[in-house]
């Protein structure tokens, strides 16, 4: 997505964009509660980028004095590392917004010119110069926007300067202040920063970019992931090779582990899997037991079955696969809304069928047609509720299909996708590091997406 940068320099982009999606909980030391990282990626013409970092809702537990003050005062650290972050990205967005402040001014004064001496202007070229100011103009809410939220930037800023102040004399005096009210305007400001990202959180899905190849391993297909809900300091891999009759899951203790094959531990299924379809979830690993319609969820810690339930009428064994075959019938996927199951029926003639899941219980909380046959379908993952179907596994692929689940309608795609290794059976997005992993042809593959975020006039998503 840098065209314009040296071999070199994007060699390093990509690896510092890398560390980016992985690394940072090795920048935020976290509390109990843990971190969790929330991106836009760039776009393709470098225009916006946001990234923060923001603690999870979780209440101190309550315990000695002197600990509870040391868990205030590593909070009020991370929250500034966060905020000095959100303000790095906000300057940057802002300063590409001024720039683009000058060109409508510009623009503006030649469309002046343009309308003083019309005589040497033709209807064409002046109903260009009015097309390309009324493209334009939406751009001013915009700009009001940045510039309100860098004075929030700055408000949030000097609450935490305060607060930190506050900590530093509380430590010093050992009790002179009271905890509780210490504690509320930490909650009210990992608050207000949890609004403030969430603003930010879910968009649509405009990009896709270069492939960033982790590991060449294993055979043809396969899948791997991390825990979509786990805080940032938990960096575990898990990687199942093989798509049918498969039983062993590696477990590594972080990304660099797994890139060099080393700490991993095994974990032995009671049922093996079919297709590639799994995810991992707040802990357990969710998968279609091979040979079936039934739905498995595997608890890693306990390693044990807490849950199994039949996908009832859902098509299994090559009835209704992607387009590549392996028992991909049943696809599990996790986005900012939770749990889902893709998959489909002969009722719905083998349409795609996406399904809200309890990840408790298995049970289908709400399901929608999306009217896409699912054999011609390549691969498919969920982003903020919205699902998109590439429309092969094969190389010159590109994301062919939007389903949108909140409005329950659907439009078709054309976002390219380079599927370098030629043959995809695998693909996930997870929320947590807003990336998509990739199984591709024996290589562990990630993308980054660039979501586009509508800004109204009123401030609002």
């Amino acid at each position: 997505g840098w065209p314009q940068l040296e071999p070199e320099l994007f060699r390093l982009r990509l690896q510092s964009v890398l560390y980016a999606s992985f690394s940072l909980q090795t920048l935020f030391q976290s509390p109990d509660e843990g971190w969790q990282v929330y991106t836009s990626a760039q776009a393709p013409d470098g225009k916006c980028l946001c990234t923060a970092v923001i603690p999870v809702q979780g209440t101190c537990s309550r315990d000695l004095r002197s600990r509870q003050l040391r868990q205030l005062m590593e909070k009020v650290q991370n929250i500034s590392q966060s905020m000095e972050v959100l303000d790095l990205r906000t300057y940057r967005d802002l300063q590409y917004v001024r720039n683009t402040e000058s060109l409508i001014k510009g623009l503006d004064s030649r469309l002046k010119v343009a309308t003083e001496s019309q005589k040497n202007l033709n209807a064409k070229s002046f109903q260009e110069l009015k097309d390309k100011m009324a493209e334009l103009m939406p751009l001013i809410p915009v700009l009001d926007q940045y510039k309100s939220d860098t004075r929030t930037i700055m408000q949030l800023k000097e609450e935490v300067r305060n607060l930190s102040g506050s900590l530093l004399q509380i430590q010093e005096e050992m009790g002179a202040y009271d905890y509780e009210e210490l504690q509320q305007r930490v909650l009210v400001l990992e608050a207000r920063l949890h609004a403030c990202m969430q603003k930010l959180g879910c968009g649509k899905l405009t990009g896709v970019s270069n492939p960033i190849t982790i590991r060449a391993s294993g055979s043809r297909f396969g899948s791997w992931m991390t825990d979509t809900m786990a805080p940032s300091s938990d960096s575990r891999v898990w990687y199942m090779d093989g798509y049918y009759k498969g039983r062993r899951v590696l477990e590594y203790r972080t990304l660099n582990d797994f890139i060099t094959g080393q700490n991993f531990v095994q974990h032995l299924l009671p049922h093996p899997w079919a297709g590639t379809g799994h995810v991992v979830f707040n802990g357990s690993l969710y998968y279609n037991k091979y040979q079936s319609n039934i739905v498995v969820k595997y608890h890693f810690r306990s390693r044990s079955v807490v849950v199994q339930r039949s996908l009832n009428t859902a098509g299994y064994n090559n009835t209704f696969p992607y387009s590549w075959g392996g028992f991909s019938d049943i696809d599990f996927m996790v986005d900012e809304n939770g749990l889902w199951a893709v998959y489909t029926t002969n009722q719905n003639a083998g349409n795609i069928v996406v399904s809200r899941m309890d990840p408790v219980t298995l049970e289908i909380l709400r399901s929608w047609d999306t009217g896409y046959p699912k054999r011609s379908a390549g691969e498919s993952f969920i982003i903020c509720g919205t699902l998109y179907v590439t429309n092969s596994h094969l190389a010159g692929a590109k994301i062919y299909f939007a389903y949108y689940t909140n409005t329950s309608s659907y439009e078709y795609t054309d976002i390219p996708f380079h599927n370098q290794y030629s043959h995809i059976s695998m693909l996930d997005y997870n929320p947590r590091e807003r990336v998509l992993y990739t199984w591709n042809n024996g290589h562990q593959v990630i993308y980054n997406v660039t979501l586009f975020h509508v800004i109204k006039t009123s401030g609002e998503l």
